[in-house]
């Protein structure tokens, strides 16, 4: 079985998150994409970050409940990294081949994660455009550490069973939405 995991605050869910889904699910022949919704991101302030419930609902707004999940496993793991969470998922579904599903953005600022170069060397990486992040990602710290991991876009479909560590660009359409931009119009906290 070939999952994709996608992280986040879910702060809130939108069509930007749903159509990465859709052309991930695709591209990579993912059977699932499971909604990593996180009880606390490390990286973001608390200030304007709404209560887990309803992120959790957010994130089943755009889920099907069958090839997308949205999931409380790192609330019922406990677990406030996503190193911590990808060792247990490693661990308790070792038959599973998960692709780590992420926008330009996260590329960015993966070196700051705690453990980032033990995630990549651990699943393979799926990295999908973001408007005003693509070249800077491109650029930057991760990917240039890990540019002989790069593989074709064209290979997308069996990036599952690369050997990590394993990352690809998709060049794809971008989608303009963004959790802080629906959070500022709402006329709530960035």
């Amino acid at each position: 079985m070939r999952i994709g995991l996608l992280g986040g605050s879910f702060n809130p869910a939108h069509q930007g998150h749903h159509h990465i889904i859709d052309i991930a699910r695709r591209r990579l022949r993912l059977d699932q994409v499971w909604l990593l919704v996180s009880p606390g991101n490390p990286l973001k302030p608390r200030r304007g970050m709404a209560p887990f419930d309803r992120r959790m609902a957010s994130a089943r707004g755009i889920a099907d409940g069958r090839r997308v999940i949205a999931s409380t496993i790192e609330a019922v793991f406990g677990t406030r990294y996503t190193i911590d969470t990808l060792r247990r998922l490693l661990r308790q579904f070792p038959r599973v081949r998960f692709v780590w599903l992420m926008g330009a953005d996260i590329l960015e600022q993966l070196p700051r994660w705690r453990r980032w170069l033990e995630f990549v060397r651990r699943v393979p990486l799926a990295v999908l455009p973001r408007p005003g992040f693509n070249h800077r990602a491109l650029a930057g710290r991760a990917a240039r550490r890990f540019a002989q991991a790069r593989r074709m876009a064209r290979s997308a479909a069996v990036l599952s069973e690369q050997t990590v560590p394993a990352w690809i660009f998709l060049h794809v359409p971008q989608h303009g939405a963004s959790a802080t931009a629906i959070r500022a119009s709402e006329g709530a906290q960035p």
